[in-house]
Parts: C-alpha cells; sequence; structure tokens
C-alpha cells in the first residue's frame, strides 16, 4: 500500500469555509450576554436589553480606528460587520488589513464611520473575539517558524474553546498551520483509550481493530494512535492509512519512519513544544499536532481609538 496524498490529511479553512449564520448566532450570543445577561437566573437579568452606560449619551456620527498595540497575525475581521449589524447598525467599517497579515505595533486594522452609540455598544465583544482570534493565529506563526524549511506540516487538534472551534481553526490557518478532525464525524481516530477499552492495545486484536474500522468506514481515513514501536507493525499490516505517534522521542520517531516507509502517514503528537519542532522537523514525519495552537494562545491587546 502506498501514501495516499498529504491533501487526503488536512486542509487549510478559508473565511468562506466557515458557517456564516452560525457566526451570526456566536455574535449574537455575546451580545446577549452583554446587554441582556444571557447566562444570569432570572432574577439577575434586567427587563429588557440595554448599554445604562451609552444611552445617557446622545447618538451622533464619529470616526474610529482599530489599532494593532502589537505586533500580531490578523485574524477575525469578517466578524465585525456582523457585530456592528447586531448592536444596532448605522456604521461602515473599512479594513485596512487582510486575514493572515502580519501587523507591526501601531498599524491601523481598520476604521470606523457612523453611530457613536453602535460602536460603543459592539467595541468589546468585536475587540473580545478579535483579540483571541489574533492570539491563536499569532501563536501558530511563531510554531510554524519553527518548522521553517521542513516538509513536516503543522497541525491543530480538537483542543479547542468548547463552539468556537471552527473560528480557532480558521485562525490556525491564518497563522499558516494546517486543519484536520473537524470532530468525531469526519475521520476514524482509534486512540489509546479506544484501543483499551475494546482490548485491542496489540498483537492480532489491533489488527483485527484497524481491519474493521477500514471496513466500516471505507470512504474515511482511518489513524491508530501508538505509543511503542511494538504496535507499528499490526497497524502497518492492517491497512491503517497515518499512524499518530505519541509522545515518542525524535530518535523513535526516526525508527518509526522507517518502520513505516511508504505503507502510510505519520504523525507526531504528545509534547510537542515550540522549541522542540526544530528537530522533529527534521526526522521525516509528515506532521507535528499540537493542540498548544489553541489552548495556550494568549490574547492580543487591540485598541479601538476614537479619530
Amino acid at each position: 500500500m502506498s501514501k495516499r496524498p498529504l491533501e487526503d490529511f488536512c486542509t487549510r479553512l478559508g473565511w468562506d469555509s466557515l458557517d456564516q449564520s452560525y457566526l451570526r448566532k456566536l455574535v449574537g450570543i455575546a451580545r446577549d450576554e452583554d446587554m441582556g445577561g444571557a447566562g444570569l437566573c432570572a432574577a439577575m437579568r434586567p427587563d429588557k436589553a440595554r448599554d445604562v452606560s451609552t444611552d445617557l449619551m446622545p447618538d451622533a456620527r464619529a470616526r474610529a480606528v482599530l489599532n494593532a498595540r502589537r505586533d500580531l497575525c490578523c485574524c477575525g475581521l469578517g466578524l465585525i460587520p456582523v457585530a456592528l449589524e447586531l448592536y444596532g447598525g448605522g456604521v461602515n467599517f473599512t479594513p485596512h488589513a487582510q486575514d493572515g497579515q502580519k501587523l507591526a505595533k501601531g498599524e491601523p486594522m481598520g476604521t470606523f464611520e457612523g453611530s457613536v452609540g453602535t460602536i460603543l455598544r459592539a467595541e468589546r465583544v468585536m475587540l473580545n473575539f478579535l483579540q483571541k482570534l489574533c492570539g491563536v493565529a499569532t501563536l501558530t506563526t511563531r510554531y510554524s517558524a519553527a518548522l521553517d524549511g521542513s516538509a513536516t506540516r503543522l497541525l491543530d487538534t480538537r483542543k479547542t474553546t468548547p463552539a468556537f472551534r471552527a473560528l480557532e481553526k480558521y485562525a490556525v490557518a491564518c497563522g499558516g498551520g494546517w486543519n484536520h478532525r473537524m470532530g468525531l464525524f469526519d475521520r476514524v481516530m482509534l486512540k489509546d483509550n479506544h484501543l483499551a477499552a475494546s482490548g485491542s492495545r496489540e498483537g492480532d486484536a489491533l489488527l483485527h481493530a484497524v481491519r474493521r474500522a477500514l471496513a466500516t468506514y471505507p470512504e474515511l481515513v482511518v489513524q491508530v494512535e501508538v505509543d511503542s514501536l511494538e504496535q507499528i507493525p499490526p497497524v502497518v499490516e492492517a491497512g491503517a492509512h497515518i499512524l499518530l505517534l505519541d509522545n515518542f522521542t525524535t530518535d523513535m520517531l526516526r525508527e518509526a519512519v522507517t518502520m513505516i516507509g511508504e505503507r502510510a502517514r505519520t504523525e507526531a503528537s504528545g509534547g510537542i513544544t515550540i522549541e522542540t519542532l526544530p528537530e522533529i522537523g527534521t526526522v521525516g514525519v509528515d506532521f507535528a499536532s499540537t493542540g498548544a495552537l489553541t489552548h495556550a494562545s494568549t490574547w492580543i491587546d487591540i485598541g479601538l481609538d476614537w479619530l
């Protein structure tokens, strides 16, 4: 059996890959939390959604600019018009950058012109989305740079903020990473707990578990997690498309790549850091995955300043 093309195992989400109605719903939930106390018990919620501070001000027209307050990789600008509309409309947003573009501290991301009330009400939620997504994209650029010159592709994982997976994976793509395994539905992933629960961790039992997966879901990629070199032969013999080499040392990764040869793809995972990625990129694995791109990212400081 020969290796399947890399494109069978990963993709890069674009803005058009995202369900715009779902994004609108997410922003709507954030607005309802912000103005109506969504998530709190009934006794703590207001009778009607409101912004008591902005309601004190006479509405007028104004201009404001969105500024990067530190070096960043831009992500999430498409959510700004959605937020402005849901908070009242009457504001035009003109982007001065695009998602995936690197900006230096102080560079503008875009300008607003229109209703002061809408801008003030939408400000915090817009910034919350942008700061989070730019944080993921910016961290991903650093991890991607650690693999510069290597054929190994950097992958994300399912370790994402609940309900934000599509957005966070999109942010990884903006930062130069690759997306795979969008959920439990699009790939068979026989992890260590699946194998342990079914008594299929080794030998013939492992071989038959993989063959059953391949026969049951012939249209899907079948991936198997292994945590020892001894598990590799039955998994490869069964015909798995890709092996996840979990918590292997770099020497073990090299040996595993040699054992597997051209019969399957390989993914290094577990304990991968930005410091270890350069060496992992030399061992010949097809992919390296890390949840740090999403769960260890920090928000990027972005400011909305009046002109």
